[in-house]
């Protein structure tokens, strides 16, 4: 950060990382020959919004993949989800016979769907939260919330429902698989629709799944800045390599876009170039007789 020539940096990482550098960046602005360009990409509590007229077997497989693939250590890893109550009793068998199946163990044998979180420290802050929700009387632990270190840290996949849609683990980053599910009143679409918005200070990923096309059109209006990648009937996680350039903004960095065009031309300094055929003779416009 010292360094006079330091053009830029790019990050993906934490919140607290990313920080440290803007804050180092300023501390050297007197030093530096130009101003760095700073991109970065940090968290996410990202969500999948399920609509009425969603299919409840597509919601379940979506929130299996979206929330427990890498043991929800990515940063685009479904962590919280709005069901509506005429839903939730459909989504609730296919998500518990679905997440039944699940295997976790090594990576050596492929069956295992799952395996260990990535150290001691991730290990105990990730149980802490469950440890907690089956504290809170809003929550309940529907499924899984087991742990074993005697081998490597290992969590099995946890699934939350909880009255309270401010609840602890519906708006912190948990980076572990723990997914917590809000049951909503069907005829509050739009209104749980802004209260998603506005639960979490990131705006990385989401997911809203419906067959009314209309419902597509509120969300999208509704979730405008809750986002940076938005997936229609889709898991929110998984950006497929130059074809959806990935980011977000709010506390999940600056959006640049990492993957396509408009990251790359953050790291270009543009000139631009004027050649006059016939120059100006006298200092006098037109006008001015």
């Amino acid at each position: 950060m010292d360094d006079p020539l330091l053009a830029g940096v790019h990050f993906t990482g934490s919140n607290a990382t990313f920080n440290s550098i803007w804050r180092g960046v300023i501390d050297h602005m007197p030093i530096y020959r130009s101003y760095p360009r700073l991109v970065g990409e940090t968290g996410g509590k990202d969500f999948i919004f399920a609509h009425v007229s969603a299919n409840p077997q597509n919601v379940a497989a979506a929130l299996i993949r979206g929330a427990f693939e890498y043991q929800g250590q990515k940063c685009s890893a479904a962590s919280r989800a709005y069901i509506p109550d005429s839903l939730w009793p459909v989504v609730r068998k296919s998500l518990l016979d679905m997440v039944a199946e699940i295997r976790v163990g090594g990576v050596q044998d492929f069956k295992n769907f799952m395996n260990a979180v990535i150290d001691k420290e991730a290990f105990e802050r990730i149980t802490g939260y469950i440890d907690r929700a089956r504290k809170n009387p809003d929550c309940k632990v529907i499924w899984g919330g087991d742990s074993d270190a005697s081998t490597g840290w290992f969590i099995d996949p946890t699934i939350i429902e909880t009255t309270d849609p401010k609840s602890e683990t519906m708006c912190e980053e948990i980076f572990g698989p723990v997914l917590t599910i809000y049951v909503y009143p069907e005829k509050e679409y739009i209104e749980t629709l802004r209260l998603c918005d506005q639960t979490s200070p990131y705006a990385l990923t989401g997911a809203v799944f419906a067959d009314d096309r209309y419902a597509f059109v509120q969300a999208c209006r509704e979730l405008r800045y809750a986002a940076g990648n938005f997936y229609l009937n889709d898991k929110p996680t998984g950006a497929m390599v130059g074809l959806q350039p990935f980011g977000g903004a709010r506390a999940s960095g600056t959006n640049d876009k990492a993957g396509g065009a408009m990251n790359l031309m953050r790291w270009v300094s543009p000139r631009t170039i004027k050649e006059t055929f016939v120059p100006a003779s006298h200092f006098a416009y037109p006008f001015m007789g």
